[in-house]
This record gives C-alpha cells, structure tokens and sequence, in this order.
C-alpha cells in the first residue's frame, strides 16, 4: 500500500492593517516635518539649529529627533528631496535641446535657477557632504557626468573638432562640474542687489561659453543670454 504524500505550506501570517496604516502615517509625517524644515531654513538660514528648525515648525525638537535622529539625519533626508528636484531639473533642461552646446547651457541655467529659490536651503543640504546629502549629490553629478560627456562627444562629431578626442577631454565633465559648482556658489553668496552681479541666464551663458569655447569666449561677439 502507498502511503500517501502530505504537502505542508509554509505558515502565512496575515497582514497587519494596523502596523501598514502606522507606516503610511511615519511616512507622511516625515515628509510633513521635512517641508517644514525646508521652509524654517529657507526663512531661517543654513546654520538654523534643530531648536530653530523645531520652533518655526510649532512642534519639539524631540519630534525631529525621533524622526530623523539629530541635525545630520535631517539635512540627509531634506538633502534627498531637494537634490532629486534639482536632478529632475537639471536632467529635464538637458535633454530638452538637441544642440550640446545649447543644451549644456539649459542646464547650468537649470541649476543655478534651483540653486537661487533658496540659496539658504541649497546651502544647508550641501554642507557637510560625508555627512549630508552625499549619496543623492553623488548620484545626481555621476548622472551630470555621463550626460555631459555624451554631450560633448556629440559637440566634437558635429563640429568635426582636430586632434580632439573623448579619451583627452575624459577629465573635462569633472571639471566642468567643479567649475560650474563653484561658479554658481560664488553667486549665491554674491548680494542679489550688486549691480554687477549677472542674473542666472547670463551667468548660465557665460559659463557655458567658458566650457565650451574657453577662456577667448571673452573676445567673442556678445550673444543674446
């Protein structure tokens, strides 16, 4: 006589409704407290204290502690909601030109024009980046870099540039980041009624012109920002 075989299921425990609504709650309210934080910065600015950030957003400071651990934990959670804006952005302008050299203008315009809604809170974010919004700023310039390098590969084919190649200009995205980064920097801290100081679309241009044509841009004939 065969005996006949049993099949055994793993037990299934069913889900807790209770404990799924509770993390939708934290979740929200994560967010709830990480826009208030970017408001208090933004009226406040970047060396605003967890004290600060609490107060503006009438509720304790133990609150933004229990959420997001201390100061740190909350410029990394801030840091990964501004930067992705600012990488949607930036990526957006960059893929909406089909000429390089115009569409790495669009987005250094694209940018500085984020950058500059809130210099407090760009600040804020970017300080303290082995701490901060490191890997959502990382991630955001390794995405810049493979775009710009692309780009400029297509700039060389179309202008047909002589003993230029992709292997010379390999270093040129880092540089141009780092350029670009530290120009736009510089003109955050610049004070917006300085009569000198060029409005984001003609600082884009030059910047751009700087990139692409070099330091005799200087020389050429003015184009319309």
């Amino acid at each position: 006589m065969n005996s006949a075989t049993t099949t055994t299921y793993p037990y299934s425990r069913p889900v807790d409704g209770r404990s799924s609504r509770w993390e939708e709650h934290r979740a929200q309210r994560r967010l709830e407290l990480i826009a208030s934080a970017r408001k208090a910065v933004h009226r406040i600015g970047p060396s605003a204290s967890m004290e600060d950030i609490a107060a503006a957003s009438h509720t304790s400071k133990s609150v933004f502690y229990r959420y997001f651990g201390d100061k740190d934990g909350l410029r990394h959670s801030m840091g990964e909601v501004v930067i992705n804006q600012l990488r949607e952005a930036v990526i957006e302008a960059g893929e909406s030109k089909d000429s390089p050299d115009e569409a790495l203008f669009s987005m250094v315009h694209a940018y500085l024009a984020q950058a500059e809604r809130s210099p407090n809170t760009y600040e804020f974010v970017t300080a303290n980046l082995e701490t901060g919004a490191s890997g959502a700023l990382a991630h955001f310039f390794n995405e810049l870099t493979v775009m710009m390098r692309e780009r400029m590969a297509d700039y060389l084919r179309v202008n047909r540039t002589q003993n230029a190649s992709m292997e010379s200009l390999k270093y040129w995205p880092d540089g141009a980041l780092g350029m670009i980064r530290s120009v736009g920097e510089s003109w955050l801290r610049a004070s917006p009624h300085d009569p000198a100081r060029p409005n984001a679309t003609e600082l884009a241009r030059q910047v751009t012109d700087w990139l692409v044509y070099g330091i005799s841009s200087v020389h050429r004939t003015p184009r319309q920002p």
